[in-house]
């Protein structure tokens, strides 16, 4: 038999960014448990609403196996006080004693056996942890100053083992069957069973799974054309229960602002979906998703539009007010705005970006674009909508004339801003943007503001990652042991950012991308081409063997401990040895500018390794001959290994 299990934590509302990641802990902790005390089952589902954190599992033993252990006891040669001893601590009589032999001699055992205990009763003693066990960006006191923490006080818990309560007490709440409804709409207390509490509760208009007040958003804006915004969908999934969109309208006039502006105010701090037109551009309508059954009156509506009128009267007194300074006239102003206490303002800053552009070689216009990047950190727009710096500074560069290039730069010198972001759009702005981050970590590094763990105040790893973002997609072969300085521990770090792009981002195998970086990496784009051409050559019969004999080459080296040496071509062997030489000048010879065929050709060598390894032997008698074989060897992989480190690819045999 098998039994069901629910557990559902009600809350005080959760900030809607803290659920996913809650819920992945609260999955594998659970699971975690189960194994621990031997319970059998899985975890079917989590999920929540603002206001409660579901899981259902399934098919949990009703107790555990018994289990049995064989204890270890004192040497035999102890006596028959020690095996009395011995027994008494295991409860159990001499007689029932064994032995066993070990290095040291025989010894006493004991075959302890332990009844399962029932999963009721580990269920209770195990829930309390690993409720309160769940990390949080910040958690609070709710019972005493020396009590649980949590995000929210706890107001309520269901814990079900099949139609049993599993009892137990936890912030000062004890468990039961009684869950309660949507706040507004639904019963306060609402007994419920393992089987049909997803039902009950939508009965009081809680909709349990995300996915299905996704659905209701999406089925209610169907035939709308609304500007597509995945994160604010995600967002409005965990702020409602019962999520109903309501269409407002807003007058046409304020269109006159630029799009970016008004979809900020919707979007970022009212939590509308933008609506387009006919032609694609953004219509005077907008789409507000509410906690409730519906609005027959209009008020909700009517109360929304009045909010966002004067959020669009705001932008539009912001916008007016900005333009009586130019970008240009507020470059000193910056002098008055600190950027790190350790590291100065954001006119040092600037100052610093400045000549960093101009020694990466960008245009005139890309080192005025650095120039006024960071002027409208002193904007009254950006001061009241900070989600749009960057941005205003691109729309005012164009409003007040500046070359649109320029404009570009600034608007998307903060891009990528994500892995799902674009990089931006011109070499100026990628200039400018590489520039400004660059200088943003050897600035944190250079005062000691490196990031541990999950700790990253700074976005530096962020920073690194557009870094990379930018030098390869955007195909700049800037040397990258010049961007970065002297500082061992910024380059250890931007190397790691490195590895994780190519093979979490790209896609591309671990050895591989070691084998790659190992043969230089000072060149992204040119890295990025040689991993292509590994990637493709990888699958071609001789490729893997090749690189199993070019890890025994390193190896004999390394024993050897040889660095390098004189060959002299007339010390070859006749024969093996011959043809590899003479094969491998002949590939040398052929190599050109593509990587993919230059590694076929590499990989071609591999008959006449093969013979040779097989025929002759590298550590002659003869140390003139040993010494030349060495140096022979030693070439080989040294000249061969400019588009990748084959020694580092991880064969079939090895794997």
């Amino acid at each position: 038999m098998s039994l069901p299990f629910l557990l559902e934590i009600g809350v005080e509302e959760i900030p809607d960014w803290m659920i996913r990641p809650a819920l992945e802990h609260l999955r594998q902790s659970f699971a975690k448990m189960l194994a621990e005390h031997r319970l059998g089952g899985e975890v079917a589902w989590v999920d929540a609403t603002p206001r409660r954190l579901v899981l259902r599992a399934e098919d949990l033993l009703p107790r555990q196996a018994d289990a049995e252990e064989m204890v270890s006891g004192p040497p035999k040669s102890a006596g028959a006080g020690a095996a009395a001893g011995f027994a008494k601590k295991m409860n159990a009589r001499v007689e029932d004693l064994g032995g066993t032999q070990t290095a040291k001699g025989e010894y006493y055992c004991y075959l302890r056996k332990q009844p399962g205990r029932a999963a009721g009763e580990l269920l209770s003693e195990s829930l309390p942890g690993l409720i309160l066990g769940i990390p949080w960006p910040k958690t609070m006191y709710w019972t005493s100053k020396a009590g649980a923490r949590f995000i929210r006080p706890i107001r309520w818990i269901v814990a079900l083992l099949a139609g049993e309560v599993v009892p137990f007490e936890a912030a000062g709440v004890r468990s039961s069957n009684v869950s309660s409804g949507h706040r507004r709409l639904g019963a306060a207390h609402i007994p419920v069973t393992v089987e049909h509490y997803q039902d009950q509760l939508g009965a009081n208009y809680v909709m349990v799974r995300a996915e299905e007040r996704r659905k209701r958003i999406e089925n209610c804006l169907a035939g709308s054309r609304i500007k597509p915004d995945p994160g604010l969908m995600d967002t409005l999934v965990y702020l409602t229960e019962y999520p109903t969109p309501i269409f407002g309208g807003f007058d046409p006039s304020y269109l006159s602002l630029p799009e970016e502006v008004l979809v900020t105010v919707m979007r970022h701090h009212q939590k509308y979906f933008s609506l387009l037109d006919d032609t694609g551009k953004l219509a005077p309508r907008f789409v507000a998703v509410t906690n409730t059954d519906g609005d027959p009156e209009g008020l909700i509506r009517a109360g929304n539009e009045r909010v966002l009128r004067a959020r669009f009267n705001d932008a539009r007194f912001f916008w007016d007010t900005d333009q009586h300074k130019k970008l240009a006239d507020r470059v000193e102003d910056l002098a008055h705005v600190t950027w790190q206490a350790k590291v100065g303002s954001y006119k040092e800053k600037t100052d610093r970006v400045v000549a960093l552009v101009k020694e990466l070689g960008g245009s005139a216009d890309a080192q005025h674009a650095a120039l006024l990047a960071k002027c409208d950190l002193t904007a009254e727009m950006v001061k009241e909508f900070t989600e749009l710096q960057g941005i205003v500074g691109g729309l005012y560069a164009r409003a007040q004339g500046e070359p649109e290039e320029v404009a570009l730069a600034i608007y998307d010198h903060y891009k990528p801003e994500s892995m799902d972001d674009e990089i931006p759009r011109t070499e100026a702005g990628r200039l400018v943007s590489l520039a400004d981050k660059l200088d943003t970590l050897r600035g944190c590094f250079g005062v000691g503001m490196i990031p541990s763990g999950s700790r990253d105040p700074f976005a530096l790893r962020r920073a690194a990652q557009g870094v990379v973002r930018i030098l390869v997609e955007g195909g700049l072969s800037l040397p990258v042991s010049r961007l970065l300085g002297e500082d061992a521990q910024l380059r250890e770090f931007f190397l790691d950012r490195v590895k994780y792009y190519f093979k979490d981002v790209r896609g591309f195998l671990y050895d591989e991308v070691n084998a790659v970086l190992a043969a230089g990496h000072d060149d992204l784009p040119d890295a990025a081409q040689r991993l292509a051409a590994v990637q493709a050559v990888r699958p071609t019969e001789n490729f893997e063997p090749l690189a199993a004999s070019f890890k025994r080459i390193r190896n004999i080296l390394e024993q050897a401990e040889f660095r390098g040496g004189p060959f002299d071509e007339a010390l070859v062997e006749a024969g093996p040895e011959a043809e590899l030489v003479r094969q491998s000048s002949a590939v040398r010879a052929g190599l050109g500018d593509g990587y993919r065929e230059n590694l076929e050709a590499i990989a071609s060598l591999r008959p006449q390794v093969d013979r040779f390894f097989d025929k002759v032997l590298v550590n002659a008698p003869d140390t003139r001959v040993r010494a030349n074989r060495l140096a022979m060897l030693h070439n080989l992989l040294a000249e061969f290994s400019s588009i990748a480190d084959f020694s580092e690819i991880v064969t079939s045999k090895e794997s």
